[in-house]
């Protein structure tokens, strides 16, 4: 019986070894050559993922609209107040002001021609032939009441502003922006009336 090669032992056992380290070698290897397992498909579609307008650019818009809220209501307040940067550009000016307060302080026909109307409307619904007559002659001489206190209030106001500041620099348009205002209540007018009945501007 032939005894077994020692020689050939050490290299089985050798062999052995070295096959042992190499798979566990393969075992411990990362799975990436980055030292990372490779993403998934849902892992980069995730990540690719990006919103449309960041977090921060809605949070600037938001401030921004708060900002132009802000800005309209102190320019609506000041507008009312008669504060001249916040006036549009037929209200400004200290003739325009003037004219503002001569009109306030005084009783213009017109200021009662809207509230008339909606009377006249309702007496034209009542069933008289009589009634419905006598308002409707009622609101044209009113009318023509009112038409004739606005010529008068244009021509009282041109006439102070040519003695305040010579009749060569009264602002243009003075009376028609005189007797506009004097056909308006006097609880819509824009700005509002800075002054009391009979409390005329010198």
């Amino acid at each position: 019986m032939a005894k077994p090669d020692k020689n050939t032992d050490r290299v089985k056992s050798t062999g052995a070894v070295d096959n042992a380290d190499t798979v566990g070698a393969d075992v411990d290897a990362p799975a990436s050559g980055k030292g990372r397992p490779t993403p998934t498909r849902k892992q980069r579609e995730a990540a690719n993922l990006r919103p449309l307008v960041s977090n921060d650019r809605k949070a600037a818009a938001k401030e921004a609209r708060a900002k132009m809220a802000v800005e309209r209501e102190k320019a609506r307040v000041g507008m009312a107040a008669g504060e001249e940067r916040y006036l549009p550009q037929r209200d400004r000016g200290p003739q325009r002001k003037w004219i503002r307060d001569y009109v306030d302080a005084r009783f213009s026909v017109g200021e009662i021609l809207i509230p008339l109307m909606f009377v006249v409307i309702f007496m034209t619904l009542i069933d008289n032939a009589n009634v419905q007559f006598f308002a409707i002659v009622a609101l044209w001489l009113f009318f023509a009441a009112a038409i004739a206190d606005g010529f008068l209030l244009g021509w009282l106001v041109k006439r102070k502003l040519g003695a305040k500041h010579g009749e060569a620099n009264v602002q243009k348009g003075s009376r028609w922006y005189a007797a506009m205002r004097g056909m308006q209540l006097r609880m819509l007018r824009l700005p509002k009336p800075q002054v009391k009945r009979g409390q005329f501007p010198d």
